[in-house]
């Protein structure tokens, strides 16, 4: 027996959950952390890339999943972790004034819970759908899953945002509490008595994980594609820590206003992967490489024009310049995400699974890293100019990135229609 439409659905409950939580440690405490608390963005910069990090212990998480017989005990356990980090970071985000090195301390464990929680539950919750889900079925529970976890992000920052103004340090605790402890409780409903209910099938496989890690990244595709998600996913995620504390700095967001720019944001990014899933996958309109070359191009415009707004006055509206972002971050998402999917079933051995573990594995890197490289170029550009330029520095530079992941994509990505059976692999 196969997963049913309705069960396909309440496991994309717990990928909106996981999205929930997540959104709130990688924005709303960034941002509090950089402009209430007026500490380096390299700090929470460095606190979110720990979190990356840890996610690389997915294949881990996936292989004990395989092993052990039961994925459901996993996705629990990791939302759980997620939820006690969740709440453990807002919590050392209100310690900074008070004592800096003990607030360091839980904000250090609670995203290192984050990123273990996000892992086991992310990796459990995927290999169940994967082994559980009828093949016709599999592109479309995958994207129900994805855009379930953008929907959660996107509104979970607008209704975050509307409580949490005006601000105060039990304000936030109360927030962060009731949003970590919801996800949790709709976890364990949404994913109850759905595996004992189902056939999981399993392919043996007697080689040695390095040894096909190896087989891989010997092939020029593969490798190829690996470097484009890694400098692609550096430009997409470079934005993700300062953008918050820009609309702060130089547009005076509150903290509730700038929480809902995100969900604005996140709302765009819906919207793009709509569009594309839409007239790519249901019109057959336009190739995978045109709907990737499109989207970088756009992201990299947008990204030019929110620099300028906070250099000269310019007619645009910068909400709405956010959202057109988050619109073309989704187009070329989406599209990226097909072509990893149509490449992942090339090569040799069918190697599937290590491909695409391989590609999550890059873009776990670059989330970290880029993130982590907007924050510290940012503070860098901070000491020598004022805050509009210094952000617009950066933004710019992400801009030049996305071009030139427009140019790789090109070169690497073939100018095959988007298949049938293309579909989206969640992510945080």
């Amino acid at each position: 027996m196969t997963l049913s439409w309705v069960q396909i659905i309440r496991l994309g409950l717990v990928q909106m959950a996981l999205g929930a939580i997540v959104v709130l440690t990688t924005s709303t405490l960034n941002r509090l952390m950089v402009v209430e608390f007026a500490l380096p963005a390299l700090l929470p910069g460095a606190l979110v890339g720990l979190h990356y990090g840890i996610q690389l212990s997915r294949p881990r998480w996936g292989f004990t999943s395989d092993t052990g017989g039961n994925r459901t005990r996993w996705i629990i356990g990791g939302m759980v972790a997620l939820a006690i980090g969740g709440i453990g970071a807002a919590f050392g985000v209100t310690l900074f004034t008070l004592s800096f090195s003990l607030a360091l301390a839980i904000s250090v464990l609670s995203y290192a819970l984050i990123g273990l929680g996000v892992g086991a539950s992310g990796t459990s919750l995927l290999a169940l759908l994967a082994t559980a889900t009828a093949p016709d079925r599999r592109a479309a529970a995958a994207s129900i899953t994805w855009l379930m976890m953008i929907f959660g992000i996107a509104m979970t920052a607008g209704l975050a945002g509307q409580f949490l103004d005006p601000y105060s340090p039990q304000r936030l605790l109360s927030v962060v509490t009731v949003i970590a402890i919801a996800a949790m409780l709709l976890t364990i409903l949404a994913v109850g008595r759905i595996e004992t209910g189902v056939t999981c099938t399993h392919e043996p496989d007697t080689t040695s994980f390095m040894d096909g890690l190896r087989d891989i990244w010997a092939e020029p595709k593969t490798r190829n594609f690996t470097l484009f998600v890694f400098l692609s996913m550096n430009a997409y995620f470079m934005q993700e820590l300062i953008l918050e504390p820009y609309a702060g700095l130089v547009f005076n967001f509150t903290p509730g206003e700038s929480t809902t720019l995100s969900g604005a944001q996140n709302g765009g990014v819906f919207l793009g992967m709509l569009t594309v899933g839409t007239v790519a996958t249901g019109l057959k309109i336009g190739t995978l490489r045109a709907w990737v070359v499109g989207g970088c191009i756009g992201s990299g415009s947008a990204l030019s024009l929110i620099c300028l707004t906070g250099i000269i006055p310019t007619p645009f509206n910068f909400t709405h310049l956010v959202i057109a972002l988050g619109f073309f971050n989704g187009m070329f998402a989406v599209a990226a995400i097909g072509a990893m999917m149509a490449l992942a079933s090339e090569g040799r051995r069918r190697r599937e699974g290590t491909r695409m573990g391989l590609w999550g594995a890059a873009q776990a890197i670059a989330a970290g890293f880029g993130g982590l490289t907007g924050a510290v170029l940012v503070d860098l550009a901070r000491t020598i100019a004022p805050d509009g330029q210094a952000f617009g520095l950066v933004f710019a530079f992400e801009a030049l990135l996305f071009l030139a992941a427009a140019l790789m994509a090109a070169r690497v990505i073939g100018t095959a229609r988007v298949p049938e059976n293309a579909s989206m692999v969640p992510g945080e």
